[in-house]
């Protein structure tokens, strides 16, 4: 049997309560706002992908896209059908290894990407400004600091 500290480790379970009730509303929240902006027919797995092709400027695997998100090949498999039906991506075979297959952002995928960042990010900005940026940018390194935590528990 453990022993806790009772108050020290109530109020630090209460704390990561909030946090944690906090961050799960918010992200919600920012789902339906992104949702609602973004360009007929696309959804928020669609442009994580095309922004994340458009940032690294070159070739993934679908695997290293799935471990990027960490979701399954199967869901990474059927997201990038879905991107590849609209032109957004084009994916080739890998020359060396025939199992292998490699992604990379088309131009139509690049300037769906651009105006989906269009369409939602004065909705965003809005939301900083609101805050303010100071605020915002000094929550960042406990956001980013949790985020990396929790990519250590996988």
């Amino acid at each position: 049997m453990t022993t806790r500290a009772p108050d020290t480790d109530l109020s630090t379970d209460r704390l990561a309560a909030s946090l944690f009730a906090e961050v799960l509303i918010a992200e919600q929240l920012s789902r339906n706002l992104i949702s609602k902006a973004l360009p007929g027919g696309m959804q928020i797995s669609h442009f994580s992908v095309l922004n994340l092709l458009a940032h690294v400027n070159e070739e993934r695997t679908p695997a290293q896209l799935a471990r990027a998100f960490h979701v399954t090949r199967g869901a990474m498999t059927n997201t990038l059908a879905r991107l590849e039906w609209a032109g957004h991506v084009h994916i080739r075979p890998d020359w060396d290894d025939a199992r292998r297959k490699f992604v990379s952002l088309s131009p139509a995928g690049r300037a769906a990407r651009d105006n989906a960042l269009a369409a939602f990010m004065p909705l965003i900005a809005g939301v900083v400004r609101k805050i303010g940026a100071e605020r915002v940018r000094s929550a960042l390194p406990v956001l980013r600091e949790m985020r990396v935590q929790l990519e250590g528990s996988d």
